[in-house]
């Protein structure tokens, strides 16, 4: 009888292990085939752009749309090194002036150098004048804006993901930054014709869209999304989409 509780009791036992092993490999599985995931960060110690607001949710649709899943904060405490190694990109939109610590901000640069990826939307260089790293991973540092307008974007690289469905000439109305310095080693894909409007202080060199790798990642950067309007326009949301897709590593700029 004491064998037969034995044998029972090790029956169960091996039954529950198999049951372990099958619930960890499912659980694997379905880990292995996660979406990738982005987060958006919009925090501001300066001006509060009201496109933040509807920039999330033009994001957000583009995840559901493209296969990958968002998350949205204006918490800078997100920048620690555990956390940010589940996002294939960081997206800063709109953020001003200091919005990262120096333990954040050594967090993001680890993120970066792990291969992590990077875009900036609009006052993504309106931010962090004080840390040269970002400001070479951004590309450029804002300087001042004329008075939103419409004006002519050429496009230079027409075979990007972010770019080639654009017109050459892409004739639209936001908010136009200059930049007071700007990072030379970019790969541009779209240039302002400061003769197509008013208020332009980079006349021989106005570059407003960019990629490039920088420091083991990748950092894709566009001027434009002032104006609650862009995140409508389908043209603008594919331009964004192709630097999202590329800056998560789901796809070459090419």
């Amino acid at each position: 009888m004491k064998t037969e509780k034995n044998v029972n009791r090790l029956t169960n036992f091996l039954a529950f292990m198999v049951l372990v092993i099958v619930l960890m490999f499912n659980t694997n599985c379905v880990s292995a085939k996660g979406k990738p995931k982005v987060l958006v960060f919009c925090k501001t110690a300066g001006f509060h752009h009201e496109s933040i607001a509807v920039g999330k949710i033009a994001i957000m649709k583009l995840g559901a749309e493209n296969g990958f899943d968002v998350d949205t904060t204006i918490d800078a405490s997100k920048f620690t090194i555990d956390n940010l190694k589940q996002y294939a990109a960081v997206i800063f939109l709109s953020t001003t002036h200091d919005v990262l610590d120096e333990a954040q901000q050594k967090a993001f640069i680890h993120y970066i150098e792990a291969g992590g990826g990077f875009v900036g939307i609009h006052a993504a260089t309106d931010c962090e004048y004080n840390w040269q790293w970002y400001g070479n991973l951004v590309g450029a540092y804002f300087d001042s804006h004329p008075a939103q307008q419409n004006a002519v974007f050429d496009v230079v690289d027409s075979t990007s993901i972010a770019t080639k469905h654009l017109p050459t000439k892409w004739k639209r109305f936001d908010e136009l930054y200059n930049f007071k310095w700007i990072e030379p080693n970019l790969h541009i894909l779209l240039m302002i014709d400061e003769t197509t409007y008013t208020g332009g202080k980079n006349p021989a060199y106005h570059p407003m869209a960019w990629y490039h790798e920088y420091d083991g990642g990748r950092a894709f950067y566009t001027e434009l999304g002032h104006t609650n309007e862009s995140y409508a326009d389908p043209l603008y949301l594919q331009h964004l989409l192709g630097g999202i897709k590329y800056a998560m590593g789901v796809a070459k700029m090419h």
